[in-house]
């Protein structure tokens, strides 16, 4: 599961990084991943839209057995 989560938030991270931020995995257990935004995305206040809309979303669709995306 966690080398799935890793491909899926591949695809994910270019888009981060064009803004100057870029995404860590921490941990995915029971269907809760847990990553760490870095970079411009980490104090950015539009983190949590960035974390549920745009990360999330994604996660959710490649792999259904995904429950949520937490941030660390």
């Amino acid at each position: 599961m966690k080398e799935k989560v890793e491909a899926a938030i591949d695809k994910i991270r270019p888009m981060l990084q064009a803004d100057g931020g870029d995404v860590e995995l921490i941990s995915v257990e029971n269907g809760i991943v847990t990553v760490r935004l870095q970079g411009a995305c980490a104090g950015c206040p539009m983190s949590q839209m960035t974390l549920k809309n745009g990360i999330e979303r994604v996660l959710k669709q490649q792999i259904p057995e995904i429950k949520a995306v937490e941030s660390a």
